[in-house]
C-alpha cells in the first residue's frame, strides 16, 4: 500500500476533485502546471532562498531536557514557530505565491481560521505587490484580533463571512465563490492539505521542507535520519502533512495525528474529525467528514481556531483508515495544560494547536530510548487571551 497521491489525485479512496463546472478552468489549469513548475531550477532556487533568508529556515531541532525527563523519553521539537509570521503557513504561502506569479495571476484569495494563514498569505502578498483578499469568519475575527490587525497593517483586505458557524468552513465556502466569480485574474491560496486535487499534494509538497529537515537534523544530534515516532496537531492537517511526508512510506517511524476533542468527543462540542467522521464531500475532495445521519455537515468545535474544522485532509483520511498513523483526540482542557507545561518547563509559549500534540504525552507512553519529534507548528503570541482566560492569569 501507498500513502501517497496516486495519479488520479486520490489517496486511496480519498481526495479528487469534486467543483462546480466553473471551477474547473483554474483547477485544471493549476493541476497540469504544479508539478512541472515545482520541478524547474529557476522556482526551487528562488523558493529556497526565501526560505532561508526571509523566513528563517532550517527551523531549529530542539532537545526539551525537561519535558524529556518528566515524561522518560527523548523528545525533539521541530521549532516552526520560529518561522517568520511565526507558524508552519508561511512555507506554503511562498512556494504558492510563486506558483501564482508563474501562472500570471496577479489577485490573490485565502481563507483562515486562527489567522495564521491569512498573516502569511498577506505577507508574501506585500513581499510581492499583488492584491490580497482573506476570508475569515466573524468568530474568529473576534478571537483572533491580533492577526486580524496584522493581516491590515499588511495591506490585505479582510471580509468577515457571515454565515453558518462564522467560523473557517464558511470563510472557505465564502473565498470558493469569490474564485469563482474572478476565475481569470485570481489565485486561491489554500492554507491546508484539503481542497480539490492537486491542492492537498501541492500544499503537502511545500510543507514538505519540515520532515525533510528533520532527517538531517536528527541525523546529526542522534546518529540516524529516523525518529520512532512524529507526532504532529491536525485540523486540516498541512503541518502534520509535511512533518510525515518524508516518513510516509516507511513504517518503522510511528505517526500519530492529534485532533481536537473540544470539550470531549461525544460531547457534541468537538473537532474529532478522524473518531466522529463519515466518508462526505467538503470543499472540492472526498474525506472522512463530521456529519448528521442526512449528511448535512455539523458544526466542530475546538477552544483553538486552526482546529475547528469538521473534515481533515483525504491524506490524513487515508492514514486514519489504512491504520498508517493513530489518531489521538485531545480536550481543550488537556491541550491548554500541555501549553502551559511546556512555558514552565522549557520557556516556549506554544499556540493552542500545537499544545494538543504536546499533550499526548500524558496519554502514551514512551520508551526511555525513543525519539519522539513534534511538531511544534505555531507560537502562542495569537492565543494569550485564550490562555488568559482559561487560566485566570
Amino acid at each position: 500500500m501507498t500513502y501517497n497521491i496516486n495519479n488520479k489525485g486520490y489517496y486511496g479512496e480519498f481526495g479528487g476533485a469534486y467543483i462546480p463546472e466553473m471551477l474547473y478552468p483554474n483547477v485544471e489549469e493549476l493541476r497540469q502546471n504544479y508539478l512541472k513548475v515545482m520541478a524547474e531550477p529557476e522556482f526551487q532556487e528562488e523558493f529556497n532562498a526565501l526560505l532561508k533568508d526571509y523566513v528563517g529556515r532550517p527551523s531549529p531541532l530542539y532537545f526539551a531536557k525537561r519535558l524529556s525527563e518528566k515524561y522518560h523519553t527523548k523528545i525533539y521539537l521541530k521549532r516552526e514557530d520560529l518561522n517568520h509570521t511565526g507558524a508552519h503557513k508561511i512555507n506554503n504561502t511562498i512556494g504558492q505565491i510563486l506558483m501564482a506569479k508563474r501562472l500570471g495571476k496577479h489577485r490573490i484569495i485565502a481563507e483562515t481560521g486562527a489567522g495564521q494563514h491569512g498573516v502569511a498569505t498577506a505577507t508574501v502578498c506585500a513581499l510581492m505587490g499583488l492584491e490580497c483578499i482573506v476570508y475569515m469568519g466573524e468568530v474568529d475575527i473576534a478571537r483572533q484580533a491580533p492577526n486580524v490587525a496584522r493581516m491590515k497593517m499588511l495591506g490585505a483586505t479582510v471580509v468577515p463571512a457571515l454565515s453558518g458557524s462564522r467560523t473557517l468552513k464558511d470563510a472557505t465556502n465564502e473565498a470558493i465563490r469569490d474564485w469563482i466569480n474572478n476565475p481569470v485574474n485570481t489565485h486561491y491560496i489554500i492554507g491546508s492539505v484539503v481542497g480539490p486535487h492537486p491542492y492537498p499534494d501541492m500544499v503537502a509538497r511545500f510543507q514538505a521542507i519540515v520532515s525533510e529537515e528533520i532527517k538531517w537534523q536528527l541525523k546529526e544530534k542522534e546518529g540516524t535520519a529516523k525518529p520512532d515516532y512524529v507526532v504532529a496537531c491536525v485540523g486540516g492537517g498541512s503541518n502534520a502533512a509535511g512533518a510525515f511526508y518524508h516518513f510516509l512510506e516507511d513504517t518503522e517511524v510511528k505517526l500519530i495525528a492529534v485532533e481536537a476533542a473540544g470539550k470531549g468527543v461525544h460531547s457534541g462540542e468537538s473537532a474529532a474529525t478522524s473518531i466522529l467522521g463519515k466518508e462526505g464531500i467538503i470543499h472540492g475532495s472526498k474525506t472522512l467528514l463530521m456529519q448528521t445521519p442526512d449528511g448535512q455537515i455539523t458544526e466542530p468545535y475546538s477552544i483553538s481556531a486552526g482546529l475547528d474544522y469538521p473534515g481533515v485532509g483525504p491524506m490524513h483520511a487515508h492514514l486514519y483508515k489504512s491504520g498508517r498513523a493513530e489518531f489521538i483526540a485531545i480536550t481543550d482542557n488537556d491541550a491548554m495544560t500541555a501549553g502551559l507545561e511546556l512555558c514552565k518547563k522549557e520557556g516556549i509559549i506554544p499556540a493552542i494547536e500545537s499544545s494538543h500534540a504536546l499533550a499526548v504525552f500524558e496519554h502514551k507512553t514512551f520508551k526511555p530510548e525513543d525519539i519522539v519529534v513534534v511538531s511544534l507548528s505555531g507560537r502562542g503570541d495569537k492565543d494569550l487571551e485564550t490562555y488568559i482566560d482559561h487560566f485566570g492569569l
